[in-house]
């Protein structure tokens, strides 16, 4: 093998092991974007979960004061017709 394909050669090699180097690194950065991507959504998910979970309770309570209220008023409305 003469000299300049020698050097060719190992120029070529150099080249590979970079572009190897450094789509290994891309492929690294993309499964842990993949993987903060995920988490992310887990916790924008889980969070509005635990929020309706602990906000339950105040929406059950104002939804029987509703109630509660509609059926007071119902109550008034046929009283004002019946004294028509």
């Amino acid at each position: 093998m003469d000299p300049e394909s020698k050097k060719l050669l190992e120029s070529t090699f150099q080249l590979a092991e970079e572009n190897n180097k450094m789509l290994r690194s891309m492929r690294r950065s993309m499964r842990i974007a993949r993987v903060i991507s995920a988490l992310y959504w887990v916790l924008i998910i889980g969070s509005a979960v635990g929020a309706y979970y602990f906000v339950q309770p105040y929406i059950d309570q104002m939804l029987g004061v509703y109630g509660s209220t509609k059926s007071n008023i119902e109550g008034i409305n046929t009283l004002l017709n019946s004294l028509k």
